[in-house]
């Protein structure tokens, strides 16, 4: 089978059309990602407006500095309980939405990269003779670019793996001083 231009661009046509769905999809998730996460901050803020009324409506009628005290203390561990939770959830949200967009890219890239190689497998069948060497350069830049994002992948998922666990590492920090701090305010 001869490869004509008629090919080429049909061909390029379907990538460019292939490519401009993937990154509709990827705008998707990542709009869904954002309402996510502007839904968490609404009810966040929500909820600590509210919550900050009633504790100032209880340290305004507070009768002695020892009651202030004691009912500031009272706040400060179900406060850092809650932005804790706070937390956990962002990074949930984030979490999600990052592996998401990895395996969409990754389906993408993998798609794309069978279609290359067959389009090249074709076009070196019916390439004339010396061209060898033009063919061997072509693959030898698609293993590159194979191999960049590979590494590319790799680097992404060791990020977020730190991430994790320095989130997980700062939670328990966060913990341990708003007990600290609750169990001296009771004191």
């Amino acid at each position: 089978m001869y490869t004509t231009p008629e090919q080429f661009i049909a061909a390029t046509k379907t990538n460019l059309e292939n490519q401009f769905a993937s990154l509709t999809a990827l705008n998707k998730k990542a709009f869904e990602g954002l309402e996510q996460i502007f839904a968490l901050n609404v009810s966040a803020a929500k909820a600590t407006f509210e919550e900050s009324t009633a504790t100032a409506k209880q340290l305004i009628s507070a009768k002695d500095p020892q009651e202030f005290l004691s009912l500031t203390a009272a706040q400060a561990k179900p406060s850092a309980e809650k932005a804790l939770a706070y937390g956990r959830h962002l990074a949930s949200i984030t979490t999600a939405t990052q592996a998401e967009f990895t395996k969409a890219v990754e389906a993408h890239i993998a798609e794309t990269n069978t279609k290359v190689v067959a389009l090249i497998d074709e076009v070196t069948k019916n390439a004339p003779a010396g061209s060898e060497q033009a063919v061997a350069a072509l693959k030898t830049v698609i293993g590159n670019i194979n191999a960049g994002y590979e590494q590319l992948s790799k680097t992404s998922k060791q990020a977020v793996q730190t991430l994790e666990e320095n989130l997980a590492a700062a939670t328990q920090q966060f913990t341990q001083a708003a007990e600290k701090t609750t169990t001296r305010a009771k004191k």
